[in-house]
């Protein structure tokens, strides 16, 4: 049983070994303004035991219903928290603009059509409460959790374009 876990672990080393330089580039090339892609965060996350908060990205990256930054207009108030070792994002959210011509100009800036947006606008009309949202990554949380080598191992059924029910 030993053996096999020492086997196990020199499987992992290697492996990360064999991806560090593509982490190292990746981070090399990374510029304030893109996105963050899975490599970034892999890179990221293995400097943490614990979850990591990435809050404030640039707007121009976040949806157009998010809302700025008061105190810096180029961010979005918005986050990614991050699972350590590797695992990646497990949540995306942020708080959601209440302004009605700011959503008007975000739209229209995006090329976005109105009418598809009519129901949202309608909620803005007469005002609105500030509030925010969020996304639950539940597999890659359920995987992060459980030590699961990846998350294909904690997805209940297979899903793809074609077949999205069990």
């Amino acid at each position: 049983a030993r053996e096999i876990e020492i086997n196990k672990r020199v499987g992992e080393i290697e492996e990360a070994l064999r991806n560090l330089p593509d982490w190292k580039e990746s981070a090399q090339t990374f510029e304030w303004g893109e996105d963050f892609g899975g490599d970034d965060e892999t890179v990221l996350t293995w400097h943490f035991d614990r979850p990591v908060i990435v809050h404030r990205f640039p707007a121009e990256i976040k949806a157009f219903y998010m809302k700025r930054d008061p105190d810096d207009d180029r961010l979005a108030m918005g986050i990614d928290v991050l699972a350590p070792e590797g695992y990646g994002e497990i949540i995306g959210g942020g708080e959601r603009a209440t302004d009605l011509d700011f959503l008007k100009e975000q739209i229209e800036k995006h090329d976005l059509p109105e009418k598809v947006f009519d129901w949202y606008l309608d909620l803005r009309k007469f005002g609105s409460v500030p509030h925010s949202g969020f996304g639950l990554g539940l597999e890659r949380t359920v995987s992060w959790i459980t030590g699961r080598d990846h998350v294909r191992e904690t997805i209940p059924f297979p899903r793809t374009i074609a077949r999205l029910h069990p």
